[in-house]
Protein backbone atom coordinates (compact mmCIF):
# COMPACT_ATOMS: atom_id res chain seq x y z
CA UNK A 1 0.00 0.00 0.00
CA UNK A 2 1.02 3.65 -0.15
CA UNK A 3 1.63 5.27 3.08
CA UNK A 4 2.34 8.84 3.60
CA UNK A 5 4.60 9.42 6.94
CA UNK A 6 3.49 13.71 8.13
CA UNK A 7 6.40 14.67 11.18
CA UNK A 8 6.80 17.75 12.41
CA UNK A 9 10.27 19.27 11.61
CA UNK A 10 11.10 21.82 13.91
CA UNK A 11 14.49 22.91 15.00
CA UNK A 12 14.53 20.97 18.18
CA UNK A 13 13.47 17.69 16.15
CA UNK A 14 17.12 18.06 14.30
CA UNK A 15 19.04 18.77 17.40
CA UNK A 16 19.98 17.23 20.92
CA UNK A 17 18.03 14.20 22.31
CA UNK A 18 15.62 14.14 19.43
CA UNK A 19 18.73 13.83 16.84
CA UNK A 20 20.10 11.27 19.61
CA UNK A 21 17.15 8.95 19.02
CA UNK A 22 16.31 9.23 15.83
CA UNK A 23 19.87 9.70 14.29
CA UNK A 24 17.75 10.04 10.68
CA UNK A 25 14.82 11.67 11.99
CA UNK A 26 11.51 10.51 13.40
CA UNK A 27 9.63 10.30 10.16
CA UNK A 28 12.12 9.06 8.09
CA UNK A 29 12.57 6.21 11.00
CA UNK A 30 8.66 5.36 10.65
CA UNK A 31 8.91 5.39 7.47
CA UNK A 32 12.02 3.10 7.21
CA UNK A 33 10.53 -0.04 8.73
CA UNK A 34 6.91 0.41 7.33
CA UNK A 35 8.58 0.07 3.79
CA UNK A 36 10.95 -2.63 5.39
CA UNK A 37 7.11 -4.39 5.55
CA UNK A 38 6.47 -4.46 1.97
CA UNK A 39 4.90 -0.63 1.44
CA UNK A 40 5.98 2.22 -0.95
CA UNK A 41 6.15 5.04 1.64
CA UNK A 42 6.28 8.89 1.22
CA UNK A 43 7.65 11.31 4.37
CA UNK A 44 6.17 14.86 4.11
CA UNK A 45 8.23 17.16 6.92
CA UNK A 46 6.63 20.27 8.04
CA UNK A 47 9.18 22.93 8.81
CA UNK A 48 8.85 26.22 10.12
CA UNK A 49 6.50 28.28 8.91
CA UNK A 50 4.62 25.71 6.72
CA UNK A 51 1.05 25.58 6.37
CA UNK A 52 1.05 22.16 4.95
CA UNK A 53 1.19 22.91 1.16
CA UNK A 54 4.05 19.89 0.89
CA UNK A 55 1.06 17.39 1.47
CA UNK A 56 0.08 17.98 -1.83
CA UNK A 57 -3.11 17.13 -3.49
CA UNK A 58 -1.34 14.09 -5.83
CA UNK A 59 0.22 12.65 -2.57
CA UNK A 60 -2.96 12.84 -0.63
CA UNK A 61 -5.07 11.56 -3.47
CA UNK A 62 -2.55 8.41 -3.89
CA UNK A 63 -2.06 7.55 -0.18
CA UNK A 64 -4.14 4.63 1.21
CA UNK A 65 -2.48 5.06 4.92
CA UNK A 66 -1.73 8.33 6.42
CA UNK A 67 0.52 8.52 9.97
CA UNK A 68 0.83 11.99 11.48
CA UNK A 69 2.94 13.27 14.33
CA UNK A 70 2.95 16.45 15.29
CA UNK A 71 3.47 18.33 18.58
CA UNK A 72 3.96 22.26 18.41
CA UNK A 73 2.35 23.18 14.87
CA UNK A 74 -1.08 22.71 15.14
CA UNK A 75 -2.37 25.35 14.59
CA UNK A 76 -0.23 26.18 11.34
CA UNK A 77 -1.80 23.26 9.05
CA UNK A 78 -4.41 24.60 7.40
CA UNK A 79 -8.13 24.76 7.46
CA UNK A 80 -8.02 23.93 4.25
CA UNK A 81 -5.98 20.89 4.05
CA UNK A 82 -7.37 19.45 7.42
CA UNK A 83 -10.53 19.46 4.91
CA UNK A 84 -9.33 17.22 2.19
CA UNK A 85 -8.05 14.96 4.65
CA UNK A 86 -11.52 14.27 6.32
CA UNK A 87 -12.59 13.81 2.89
CA UNK A 88 -10.04 11.52 2.01
CA UNK A 89 -10.78 9.65 5.22
CA UNK A 90 -14.30 9.63 4.92
CA UNK A 91 -13.45 8.20 1.04
CA UNK A 92 -11.69 5.44 2.39
CA UNK A 93 -8.48 6.27 3.50
CA UNK A 94 -7.05 5.35 6.79
CA UNK A 95 -5.40 7.34 9.31
CA UNK A 96 -2.81 6.85 12.51
CA UNK A 97 -2.60 9.78 14.87
CA UNK A 98 0.88 9.14 16.80
CA UNK A 99 1.51 10.81 20.56
CA UNK A 100 1.16 14.00 20.30
CA UNK A 101 -0.92 14.34 17.46
CA UNK A 102 -4.13 14.19 20.16
CA UNK A 103 -4.27 18.01 19.26
CA UNK A 104 -3.78 18.19 15.71
CA UNK A 105 -6.57 19.61 13.90
CA UNK A 106 -7.37 16.68 11.75
CA UNK A 107 -7.84 14.51 14.41
CA UNK A 108 -10.20 16.89 16.80
CA UNK A 109 -11.63 17.00 13.21
CA UNK A 110 -12.49 13.51 12.27
CA UNK A 111 -13.10 12.61 16.09
CA UNK A 112 -14.72 15.65 17.98
CA UNK A 113 -14.09 16.62 21.44
CA UNK A 114 -11.38 19.07 22.81
CA UNK A 115 -8.72 15.67 23.00
CA UNK A 116 -7.16 17.15 25.83
CA UNK A 117 -5.48 14.99 28.69
CA UNK A 118 -3.00 14.97 31.76
CA UNK A 119 0.86 14.48 30.93
CA UNK A 120 4.07 14.37 32.79
CA UNK A 121 7.56 13.77 31.30
CA UNK A 122 10.10 12.08 33.58
CA UNK A 123 10.97 9.27 31.55
CA UNK A 124 8.83 7.08 33.32
CA UNK A 125 8.02 3.13 32.23
CA UNK A 126 5.13 2.27 30.15
CA UNK A 127 2.89 -1.11 30.72
CA UNK A 128 0.91 -1.11 27.54
CA UNK A 129 -2.02 -3.52 27.88
CA UNK A 130 -3.66 -5.24 25.20
CA UNK A 131 -7.32 -4.94 25.66
CA UNK A 132 -7.66 -7.38 22.53
CA UNK A 133 -5.05 -9.73 22.71
CA UNK A 134 -6.26 -11.52 19.87
CA UNK A 135 -7.36 -8.33 17.35
CA UNK A 136 -4.59 -8.27 14.66
CA UNK A 137 -2.84 -5.48 15.54
CA UNK A 138 -1.02 -7.59 18.07
CA UNK A 139 -0.48 -10.10 15.70
CA UNK A 140 3.11 -11.97 15.80
CA UNK A 141 3.20 -10.23 19.50
CA UNK A 142 4.21 -12.14 22.43
CA UNK A 143 2.41 -12.01 25.60
CA UNK A 144 -0.43 -9.89 27.25
CA UNK A 145 1.62 -6.24 26.72
CA UNK A 146 4.46 -4.26 25.71
CA UNK A 147 6.95 -2.52 27.76
CA UNK A 148 8.23 0.83 27.11
CA UNK A 149 10.99 1.85 29.46
CA UNK A 150 10.83 5.85 29.36
CA UNK A 151 7.73 7.36 27.61
CA UNK A 152 6.03 10.53 28.53
CA UNK A 153 2.92 10.05 31.02
CA UNK A 154 -0.42 11.24 28.88
CA UNK A 155 -3.39 10.14 31.60
CA UNK A 156 -7.16 10.08 31.84
CA UNK A 157 -9.41 11.91 31.16
CA UNK A 158 -8.76 11.92 27.38
CA UNK A 159 -11.27 14.42 26.09
CA UNK A 160 -12.53 11.93 22.88
CA UNK A 161 -15.95 10.52 22.34
CA UNK A 162 -16.33 6.81 22.84
CA UNK A 163 -13.80 4.88 20.77
CA UNK A 164 -15.54 2.38 18.29
CA UNK A 165 -12.89 0.06 19.96
CA UNK A 166 -10.36 0.55 22.59
CA UNK A 167 -7.72 -1.62 21.64
CA UNK A 168 -5.18 -1.13 24.63
CA UNK A 169 -4.92 0.56 27.96
CA UNK A 170 -1.69 2.32 28.90
CA UNK A 171 -0.71 1.96 32.25
CA UNK A 172 2.27 4.27 33.92
CA UNK A 173 4.70 3.94 36.77
CA UNK A 174 3.27 7.03 38.35
CA UNK A 175 -0.01 5.37 38.44
CA UNK A 176 -1.94 6.95 35.81
CA UNK A 177 -3.81 5.13 32.84
CA UNK A 178 -4.89 6.30 29.57
CA UNK A 179 -6.45 4.91 26.34
CA UNK A 180 -3.61 4.55 24.62
CA UNK A 181 -5.09 2.94 21.17
CA UNK A 182 -8.55 3.83 20.30
CA UNK A 183 -10.29 2.95 16.96
CA UNK A 184 -12.82 4.79 15.30
CA UNK A 185 -14.98 4.81 12.02
CA UNK A 186 -15.18 7.50 10.03
CA UNK A 187 -17.97 6.90 7.12
CA UNK A 188 -15.62 4.82 4.77
CA UNK A 189 -12.09 5.39 6.73
CA UNK A 190 -10.32 3.88 9.36
CA UNK A 191 -8.90 6.27 12.71
CA UNK A 192 -6.26 4.92 14.94
CA UNK A 193 -4.87 6.97 17.91
CA UNK A 194 -1.59 5.55 19.27
CA UNK A 195 -0.39 7.12 22.30
CA UNK A 196 3.47 6.33 22.39
CA UNK A 197 6.28 7.90 20.76
CA UNK A 198 7.43 10.88 22.49
CA UNK A 199 10.15 12.52 20.32
CA UNK A 200 12.97 12.08 22.95
CA UNK A 201 12.64 9.12 23.32
CA UNK A 202 13.23 5.93 20.78
CA UNK A 203 9.98 4.64 21.12
CA UNK A 204 9.09 3.72 17.39
CA UNK A 205 12.95 2.16 17.29
CA UNK A 206 11.99 -1.14 19.49
CA UNK A 207 11.45 -3.66 17.16
CA UNK A 208 7.62 -4.45 18.90
CA UNK A 209 6.61 -1.00 18.52
CA UNK A 210 7.67 -1.39 15.03
CA UNK A 211 5.47 -4.70 14.42
CA UNK A 212 2.79 -3.23 16.40
CA UNK A 213 2.62 0.14 13.83
CA UNK A 214 3.15 -2.39 10.54
CA UNK A 215 0.16 -4.25 11.79
CA UNK A 216 -2.08 -1.11 12.09
CA UNK A 217 -0.97 0.47 8.75
CA UNK A 218 -2.94 -3.05 7.44
CA UNK A 219 -5.66 -3.00 10.09
CA UNK A 220 -6.98 0.13 8.97
CA UNK A 221 -6.37 0.28 5.17
CA UNK A 222 -9.37 0.59 2.74
CA UNK A 223 -11.57 -2.03 2.87
CA UNK A 224 -13.48 -0.11 -0.14
CA UNK A 225 -12.90 3.26 -1.68
CA UNK A 226 -16.05 5.51 -2.12
CA UNK A 227 -16.07 7.25 -5.61
CA UNK A 228 -17.63 10.49 -4.51
CA UNK A 229 -19.31 12.03 -1.60
CA UNK A 230 -22.62 13.64 -2.68
CA UNK A 231 -26.16 13.56 -1.72
CA UNK A 232 -28.51 12.63 -4.58
CA UNK A 233 -32.39 13.05 -5.38
CA UNK A 234 -33.21 9.84 -6.99
CA UNK A 235 -35.91 8.28 -8.61
CA UNK A 236 -38.11 5.30 -7.08
CA UNK A 237 -37.12 2.09 -7.73
CA UNK A 238 -40.62 0.76 -8.37
CA UNK A 239 -44.08 2.60 -8.71
CA UNK A 240 -45.66 4.58 -6.02
CA UNK A 241 -49.61 4.61 -5.34
CA UNK A 242 -50.44 8.43 -4.71
CA UNK A 243 -53.48 8.44 -2.32
CA UNK A 244 -56.35 10.86 -2.69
Amino acid sequence: MNITVWCENYKQMREGRVKEAYPIGMGETIAAFLEKAGNKTTVVLQNEGDDGQQLTDEILESTDVLFWWGHCYHGKVSDELVKKIVRRVWKGMGIVFLHSAHLSKPFRALVGGPCTLKWREVAEKERLWFVEPNHQIFEGLEGEYLEIPHEEMYGEPFGIPQPDRLLAIGWFQGGEVFRSIAFFKRYYGKVIYFQPGHETYPVYQDPKIQKLLTNIAEFVKPDKWLTEIDCPNVQPLEPIEKSN
